[in-house]
């Protein structure tokens, strides 16, 4: 309050408007030209319209990429906190088991193959994914929201419509396809696996036999056209296939067997028991095999058993008709052809060739490449059979399963069977990985070793026998003295099925000796006593 021009209780004196304005003119607010600038923010990245025109651009990229780093980052910087709480805590848990399994797989791979391998860890990984998939770039787009495209000038507005398309596709299409692959991973097990029961290593040895099924309208029932039995080494991976042809006849089980019981005489009826025929006998007397889920595998099994001399742990049944499309999903193999192979013949005239050379060959070529009988015998289809397993073991690389397993997963899920149960998948994915970079030998106990007509099956044991010696002393030859002789006790030796030691590669030498001066063959028989390495007898001549 003002009295007399002096100061009350503290105010400062007013001048009056009026004698202002009378004395200097009006009174004009005078303010800068141009745009009027925004005032200062403590929160830049939740006050866009606070900032400058280029920093609000600059905080909307920042906020899309943001989000393609960390999901819930911009939530937390510039939306709903606890959105983004929620989302960064999932993702750092998805980090850190990531980086756990990468720990826990220099330690122990056994186990993360063993997680890799179950039905109810991958359902879950695959459901999991798909919601990602989905959550994710829901969450790209909400940061683009949050950085305001319409305070935005209009080219920065098309370069972040850009930005956000791009994001999304690569939130949702890698991550959801990386879940359908893992889906297909569980089918496959679900589908094919998971219901055989585990069988432990013999002597340290897997053997599983691989059927090549033949069944068609104009065939009764399923008749194998491949027979190999593939021993691997329960420690190295190091595999040997023994090749069997299907016309074997005389065939013996082993002692106390269900086959045996059944036929205690042996599968003996002439031309009309063919090795390849147990199988159609088998599921014909399902009840000679109780508890079994396919009778005729098992009566495989126990037949080459009887005729190998070795335990069979488990079988796998390849349909040979869909054969083509699991080839056809692996994207066809590279091989090399030595003689020209008709395709047809037989009941149909024969459509054309597939040439000499090296060649890739899809599921159509492939198929007649080992299935082709005119003008050859079953022992030459046997070996180019050999030759395209070799191929499909060689080329079926990481690369090409995570590329293409969804499709390989549902060929093989429609043309394999087998008694392996998904417990045991960690172990041979382990074996397998170990033995791709072994060479795979193998013996075909076709003529002049064997006649099929008149078997030496004390002969074959033999063979079996000085193989598996002569494969793991292979194996150990890098760290073994040369003197060294590995041992394999409990194989079986000529002239029975109960087992004896061998001590030493001379011991199956002077037993082949005596087996093989008692077969009419033994003489054409030393030239193919030795096994053969697949890659090499496939490899150009």
């Amino acid at each position: 309050m003002v009295r007399d021009g002096s100061v009350v209780d503290g105010e400062r004196p007013t001048a009056d408007r009026g004698a202002v304005e009378r004395a200097t003119g009006p009174v004009v607010n005078r303010r800068p030209a141009g745009p009027r600038r925004p005032r200062p923010t403590t929160e830049p990245l939740r006050r866009p319209d606070a900032l400058p025109v280029r920093q609000r651009v600059v905080r909307a990229v920042f906020l899309v990429l943001l989000t393609l780093v960390v999901p819930g980052a911009a939530q937390i910087a510039a939306g709903n906190r606890w959105v983004g709480r929620l989302a960064v805590r999932i993702w750092l848990s998805v980090l850190g088991v990531v980086v756990a399994l990468a720990g826990l797989w220099f330690l122990s791979r056994t186990v993360v193959l063993h997680l890799a391998t179950s039905w109810l860890v991958l359902s879950l990984v695959a459901i999991f994914l798909s919601l990602v998939g989905i959550a994710w770039p829901v969450l790209v787009v909400d940061a683009w929201r949050l950085g305001r495209p319409a305070l935005l000038p209009r080219r920065a507005r098309l370069g972040m419509t850009g930005l956000l398309v791009l994001s999304v596709l690569v939130t949702s299409v890698p991550v959801i396809g990386a879940g359908r692959r893992v889906w297909a991973a569980a089918s496959l097990l679900d589908g094919v696996f998971g219901m055989g029961v585990e069988s432990a290593a013999v002597q340290g040895r897997y053997n599983v036999l691989l059927l090549g099924g033949d069944a068609g309208p104009d065939r009764p029932g399923t008749r194998p056209d491949s027979l190999t039995l593939a021993s691997i080494d329960a420690t190295s991976g190091r595999t040997v296939l023994f090749s069997l042809p299907r016309n074997l006849e005389d065939v013996r089980f082993p002692e106390g067997s269900s086959a045996a019981k059944a036929k205690p005489e042996g599968w003996t009826c002439g031309d009309e028991c063919l090795l390849n025929g147990i199988y159609t006998w088998g599921v014909e007397h399902r009840d000679a095999f109780p508890g079994v889920r396919d009778p005729g595998a098992e009566a495989m099994k126990q037949a080459v058993e009887g005729v190998t001399g070795l335990k069979v742990n488990y079988y796998v049944l390849v349909d040979l008709k869909g054969f083509r499309r699991l080839i056809d999903a692996m994207g066809g193999i590279d091989l090399t052809v030595r003689d020209r192979v008709p395709i047809g013949g037989g009941t149909s005239r024969v459509s054309g060739y597939i040439e000499p050379g090296t060649q890739h060959l899809d599921g159509y070529h492939a198929l007649w490449y080992a299935r082709s009988r005119h003008g050859a015998s079953d022992y030459a289809r046997m070996e180019r059979q050999r030759c395209v397993m070799n191929a499909m073991v060689r080329q079926m690389d990481p690369a090409t399963l995570l590329a293409k397993f969804q499709g390989i997963a549902a060929a093989a899920q429609d043309v394999m069977s087998t008694d392996i149960p998904a417990s045991e998948l960690a172990t041979f994915i382990s074996l397998g990985s170990k033995g791709k970079s072994q060479k795979i030998t193998s013996v075909a106990f076709t003529p002049p070793l064997v006649n099929p007509a008149y078997p030496d099956f004390d002969l074959i044991q033999d063979r079996v026998v000085q193989a598996l010696v002569s494969s793991r002393r292979e194996a150990a030859a890098p760290s073994a003295a040369p003197t060294a002789s590995p041992s394999l006790v409990g194989m079986p030796a000529a002239g029975g099925l109960s087992g004896v030691q061998v001590s030493s590669a001379a011991t199956v030498k002077s037993s082949r000796t005596a087996s093989a001066s008692a077969s009419p063959l033994s003489s054409a028989a030393a030239a193919t006593a030795d096994p053969v390495d697949v890659g090499a007898a496939c490899a150009p001549a």
